[in-house]
């Protein structure tokens, strides 16, 4: 049995193992939490931590401050590097619509290759400053491109001779052929058709003939197929035939051979002014030298019959054409229609224009206004409105004449509805008629009978 004393000392050694083994499991708790604590701590920067990145950028900023005060413009360059970048010079020319300002900013860009040498770019500025009625600005310009590198090019020479052209200042044009020696560029036959076109074009004939006799002398240039055949235009516009068709002759004897730009020119000349024997007797003559009619030949030949009211012959050449694997184009389906619109058989002229469609043709502006036109002189206005509001939905309109007499016509029948609905869609054109016009349609309409 154990006395009072040794239970009381057994109560005290198992107070104290109790103590002993909490106090060790906080211990060990407490080292856990510090451990995790820590660790987590571990993974946060403080704010002043450098990272990777501003490490990166610090070396980079310090590389950059060495370079700097060993070269000091390389730090000025670099500045200029980071403004942003303005427009691109092109974009500038296109947009600017100030006359002064588009010279100073293409002058500014005048050996700028992507300006200079973009043929659109330098076309439409100067047809801007043309249209502007600033010609002394076009002169500036074309003279200062003279004077740079791309002066002493052949090529860029003779666009400038066709921009002087089409700005109607032949005389620039011409001096600036003849002193091509001036600021050492070479003149061949390239440069010279290219003055003899500019001449043709302005209609300054008699110059353009002494430009075409004095070509050798002069300017030792020989002559090619193209200087004749634009020679041959010009006496076909002076209504010089004969002298036109013996040129033809001298190109044979120089010994180059005509083309069918030469023939095709001369047939449209003689056909022209009523000389069908000679038209046809050059169309036999090029067929027996084996040079093929193009479609620009037929074009001619289709036009002189048409003109003749002859449309079924013109249909038996477009026949022809299809043969020689030639494929009419909308000129030739418009001369068509409208030669047998003109001898009153509508049917024949409705059949090919829904057959254009099956030949890969569209009917284009004039061919509807040529079908709404002689629909409407010949009574059929119900054909006439179909047409015509098919036209007008493509954004083309026929003249005002036209759209008068449809409406009248459609009012006459009692065909209301479509003539509104032709005014409507005449209302909405854009640009729109005139205030005066649309009044009078508008009378029309609200008159209830054709005036």
């Amino acid at each position: 049995m154990f006395s009072l004393a040794n239970l009381r000392r057994l109560c005290a050694a198992i107070d104290a193992f109790a103590a002993t083994c909490i106090a060790a499991s906080i211990s060990k708790a407490r080292t856990k939490t510090d451990i995790a604590i820590s660790a987590h701590a571990s993974n946060q920067h403080p704010e002043s931590f450098p990272t990777i990145a501003a490490c990166k950028a610090s070396v980079l900023k310090k590389q950059a401050k060495q370079e700097a005060e060993k070269d000091p413009s390389a730090s000025s360059s670099s500045s200029q590097d980071s403004v942003p970048f303005s427009e691109p010079a092109l974009v500038q020319i296109k947009t600017e619509r100030d006359p002064e300002k588009l010279f100073q900013l293409f002058n500014a860009n005048a050996e700028n290759r992507l300006v200079v040498e973009n043929r659109f770019a330098f076309e439409d500025t100067v047809s801007r400053l043309t249209g502007a009625r600033r010609f002394d600005l076009v002169v500036k310009l074309l003279e200062h491109q003279k004077t740079l590198p791309q002066g002493r090019r052949e090529g860029f020479v003779v666009r400038i001779i066709m921009l002087y052209g089409r700005a109607r200042m032949t005389d620039h044009a011409l001096r600036t052929f003849e002193d091509m020696h001036l600021f050492g560029c070479p003149r061949t036959v390239k440069s010279f058709n290219a003055m003899l076109n500019v001449l043709s074009q302005n209609r300054r004939f008699e110059e353009a003939k002494m430009l075409f006799s004095e070509a050798l002398a002069k300017f030792g240039i020989e002559l090619d197929g193209v200087s004749y055949n634009t020679i041959v235009k010009v006496l076909c516009e002076m209504r010089s035939l004969e002298s036109a068709y013996l040129v033809m002759v001298d190109m044979e004897k120089a010994g180059i051979r005509p083309d069918v730009v030469t023939y095709t020119t001369l047939m449209s000349a003689f056909y022209k002014h009523g000389r069908r024997e000679v038209g046809d007797g050059l169309w036999n003559l090029m067929v027996l030298k084996g040079c093929s009619p193009n479609l620009a030949t037929f074009n001619v030949r289709i036009q002189f019959l048409i003109n003749r009211r002859r449309g079924w012959q013109a249909n038996d050449l477009v026949q022809k054409m299809n043969a020689t694997c030639i494929r009419p184009d909308e000129l030739t389906y418009n001369l068509i229609i409208k030669g047998f619109c003109m001898m009153g058989e509508l049917e024949m002229a409705k059949r090919i224009f829904w057959a254009m469609h099956g030949r890969g043709c569209k009917p284009n502006e004039k061919i509807y206004q040529t079908m709404v036109h002689y629909f409407c002189k010949a009574g059929e206005f119900d054909v006439a409105f179909r047409l015509c509001k098919d036209s007008m939905q493509k954004n083309w309109f026929p003249n005002v004449d036209t759209i008068d007499n449809l409406l009248k016509g459609l009012v006459k029948i009692s065909n209301k509805r479509s003539a509104r609905e032709i005014f409507k869609l005449v209302s909405n054109k854009h640009p729109p008629y005139s205030i005066e016009e649309l009044k009078d349609f508008q009378d029309i309409l609200s008159s209830g009978k054709a005036l």
